[in-house]
């Protein structure tokens, strides 16, 4: 038996007082709350619907759902992936316009998505989560949202990680006096056309907008850090007979998505345990890059000196033409600063800008809701992951009872579709579930040695693998771990997740109503004493 000992304390923020923990009692009690609408929170509340759970709710912070798909909205925005194998295999779609279909489709099907499966009425938009603390005590989540006060039995965060975005940290930069934003909060009222523009980042974004912004504007200066690997993209429409084939036949379409994925899935061979294989996809971009880039200058800038895969490897077609283009400059040297209408960098050139775009990427290790979310202890999830941060499977958390992860910690892929990591995820809470209503249990933690001993298990695996290999990217933590990936194949990922693993984690069975319970007396040999509730095996 492991003995926890029942605690109401709570570490409330500074701004939460005494009368706002006093308003959570006799508030609205919704036995599962998933924060998010994006694939993470669409998908969890279509199987729990698809289940049979009628009492659930999703707290959505924008007014409509999408989540990623919704805030990114810069020209070119399409998925890496493709469509066949970026979508819930619960719900193919026959009518994806292209292999890489843009944005407005991908949002266009989770809003479908929702509406089929009559999720929208378990969701509440405009509605942010601020806090959510568990109390031990009463074993069940209270929430502050903008909306008021929740409580909840079960809560899933499915916030996904490609949504905060993460600005460069420049000197002078909130003093820039032209237009600035992120490609993540791009400005559409704003005209480009023979502006002089800077682009900050040659990531997945910055190779997908920029070939779209580069015939309009005067002048385009793509500021590099780092070169990225890129390969052909090979994308082109679906035929109509195609999609007409899907429709009519959907086994066709699963096939295709079955081709799609274990393509993908041998990447993996390279990457994780034979370095070797990698050399032909290293000649295939330097071959991309070769064909598409005479100037033998631009190309030494544009290639990259680290081992491929350890950087995101990216998909293009049309960013090396876009480079060539007399009104494009790629610049290499470090900045400096920015200036009221300029940037300078560390080799003493000053660049006149209108227009600063950065394409800096997302606050992925650093993001904002592991600082709302305090467990049994009192202290929030950021300050458990002060040290490292980690979950068992990705999925749950030691001192955070009944609290589920949608992708959580090494669930992240740099070579496969998500959506396979997600679906996994959701069967394993959905047994959790079922197993929790059959044992009667009311809340489940797993145990700390387990979750400790998985992660040394993946930080481990993860040594021998091209993304610990050398080169710094945002798959690290400050502390240089890989905490973001995945470092296998995904199929072993799902064969893990096929099942609730109920050994791993404490189980605190339902109280039992007052008047079943036992009162134990005191005696001349004992002194008078309260049962505890425990934790069982």
């Amino acid at each position: 038996m492991t003995h926890i000992v029942e605690s109401t304390h709570l570490t409330p923020t500074d701004s939460q007082t005494h009368n706002q923990r006093a308003s959570f009692h006799d508030q609205e009690h919704v036995h599962i709350i998933i924060v998010g609408s994006g694939f993470s929170g669409l998908g969890m509340a279509i199987q729990l619907k698809q289940h049979g759970y009628q009492d659930f709710l999703v707290l959505e912070r924008a007014a409509d759902v999408g989540g990623t798909w919704r805030e990114n909205t810069y020209p070119g925005c399409a998925c890496d992936i493709p469509s066949h194998l970026y979508s819930f295999s619960f719900v193919p779609n026959p009518d994806w316009s292209h292999l890489y279909s843009p944005q407005p489709e991908i949002l266009a099907y989770l809003r479908r998505c929702a509406e089929r499966f009559g999720i929208l009425e378990h969701i509440r938009f405009n509605c942010e989560m601020h806090q959510a603390m568990w109390q031990q005590n009463e074993r069940h989540w209270h929430l502050m949202t903008t909306q008021g006060p929740l409580t909840a039995d079960i809560l899933i965060v499915g916030q996904g990680p490609l949504t905060e975005p993460a600005f460069p940290h420049l000197p002078g930069l909130e003093g820039f006096e032209g237009m600035l934003f992120h490609s993540a909060r791009w400005n559409h009222n704003y005209d480009l056309t023979g502006k002089r523009v800077a682009v900050i980042g040659t990531g997945a974004s910055a190779l997908q907008f920029v070939p779209q912004i580069q015939p309009q504007v005067e002048q385009l200066m793509l500021f590099q850090r780092t070169p990225p690997w890129v390969l052909p993209r090979g994308n082109h429409k679906i035929a109509a007979w195609q999609r007409k084939l899907f429709r009519l036949m959907p086994f066709t379409q699963r096939f295709v998505r079955s081709i799609l994925y274990w393509n993908h899935e041998l990447a993996v061979v390279g990457f994780a345990y034979q370095p070797g294989v990698l050399k032909l996809a290293s000649w295939r971009s330097q071959r991309h890059l070769q064909r598409l880039v005479a100037d033998p200058l631009l190309r030494a800038k544009l290639t990259p000196h680290y081992t491929l895969g350890c950087k995101r490897v990216l998909v293009s077609d049309d960013f090396y033409p876009a480079l060539t283009q007399p009104n494009v400059e790629v610049v290499t040297a470090p900045l400096r600063e920015v200036r009221a209408r300029s940037l300078l960098t560390e080799d003493g050139r000053e660049y006149d800008t209108d227009v600063l775009i950065c394409g800096t990427g997302f606050q992925v290790t650093n993001a904002r809701f592991p600082h709302l979310v305090y467990g049994s202890d009192g202290r929030s999830l950021a300050e458990k992951w002060q040290m490292g941060i980690n979950a068992y499977r990705g999925t749950t958390v030691s001192g955070f009872p009944n609290l589920f992860l949608l992708l959580g910690p090494n669930t992240g892929l740099g070579h496969n579709s998500i959506v396979f990591m997600l679906e996994s995820q959701i069967t394993y809470i959905l047994d959790c579930l079922r197993t929790m209503k059959r044992r009667e249990v009311q809340a489940i933690e797993v145990r700390a040695q387990s979750q400790e001993a998985f992660n040394q298990m993946i930080q481990q695996h993860m040594q021998n693998t091209v993304w610990t290999s050398g080169c710094a990217s945002w798959y690290l933590d400050a502390n240089g771990r890989n905490t973001t990936l995945w470092p296998d194949f995904t199929f072993s990922f799902w064969w893990q997740m096929r099942h609730f693993d109920a050994q791993h984690y404490h189980l605190l069975r339902r109280k039992k109503p007052l008047h079943e319970q036992t009162v134990v007396l005191p005696t001349s040999n004992t002194s008078s004493r309260k049962h505890i509730h425990r934790f069982n095996e």
